[in-house]
């Protein structure tokens, strides 16, 4: 018999915000919420995932999950779904989760709805539907499973954290797993250079595209973000095809999904693959020159203009109002 809808992301935030969305799961299917713990020295991490809705954790504490290996944590989370037997499993689409996701569909033979956007339960046929970007973000996909556990993977960002209740308990439900060893090792860990704040937790973006002409004229956007305490995004072709920017600053349906309070969009025409990127922004502003560019489409503020008028003109506005 499924018991459950379990969740799992090995990054604590995703995992909170895949409990949001999994309690309103649990509730549809009249289940309990449970949440997989994985990893070495973890206990002790459960009151986390009690705080944001789990009834349940189930705590993989191994030695050999101390360095991720797709296989190991997909041995792991194996164990854990042969204990819980949920009918529903949300694992996040971190890479980490991307990785071990399909192993593990393979491993249960079960399907895996990949970078679900939304999902809600047929309660008459207790199926998880789940719906997603396809072909490029220009349709969207509705898919669901005849196998258990009813298998998605959700992006980060994608359903909103439930608030936090410190109060809450739970239980706790200690796993024992035999963790094959890799025939593989890690020779050496380089920390991945950061300037700034992480795109995906900017609460204001400015973002720029190719409306801009060349790399040097990005210091008019620079010089804007600074003023409203802005973090700078692009669109693909400047981090992937020019290389003005960083891959970390992409903003797109291949480069990162964003949530931001604020996203202006600056010489960016809005192809759908950005669209899918930083379409559930709060606030959408576009500037562009063309009346007909597809962002004014999702756009709450638009500026039909050229930029590099623009730009500059709200550059002295701001330093006015600042001065």
């Amino acid at each position: 018999m499924r018991m459950a809808v379990l969740v799992f992301s090995e990054n604590l935030e995703v995992a909170a915000e895949l409990l949001g969305k999994g309690r309103e799961l649990a509730n549809d299917l009249g289940t309990k919420l449970a949440a997989a713990l994985v990893g070495s020295g973890v206990k002790g991490k459960e009151k986390e995932l009690f705080a944001y809705g789990a009834d349940v954790v189930y705590v993989v504490d191994h030695p050999s999950l101390s360095t991720f290996f797709p296989e190991t944590y997909t041995e792991a989370l194996a164990k854990v779904v042969e204990l819980a037997k949920p009918e529903v499993l949300l694992i996040g689409a971190t890479k980490r989760g991307k990785e071990t996701a399909p192993r593990l569909a393979t491993k249960l033979n079960a399907g895996c709805a990949a970078g679900a956007t939304s999902l809600r339960i047929d309660k008459e046929k207790k199926l998880l539907i789940a719906e997603r970007p396809a072909i490029s973000a220009m349709v969207v996909a509705t898919e669901f499973s005849k196998t258990k556990p009813q298998i998605a993977t959700v992006p980060p960002r994608t359903f909103e954290k439930p608030p936090r209740d410190d109060s809450r308990k739970g239980e706790v439900v200690e796993v024992k797993a035999e963790i094959p060893p890799v025939e593989k090792k890690v020779v050496e860990l380089k920390a991945k250079e950061m300037k700034g704040i992480k795109i995906e937790d900017a609460e204001l973006i400015t973002s720029c595209g190719r409306g801009f002409r060349k790399k040097e004229d990005l210091k008019l956007l620079e010089e804007l973000a600074g003023l409203i305490g802005a973090t700078l995004g692009c669109s693909r072709p400047i981090a992937a095809d020019l290389k003005w920017l960083p891959e970390d600053h992409w903003v797109g349906l291949s480069g990162h999904k964003v949530k931001p309070r604020m996203y202006m969009a600056v010489g960016i025409s809005g192809q759908v693959q950005h669209l899918a990127g930083m379409r559930d922004s709060k606030i959408i502003v576009a500037i562009n020159k063309d009346p007909d560019a597809p962002i004014f489409k999702v756009a709450d503020y638009g500026i039909v203009g050229d930029l590099y008028q623009v730009i500059p003109a709200l550059i002295s506005y701001l330093k006015s109002k600042k001065g």
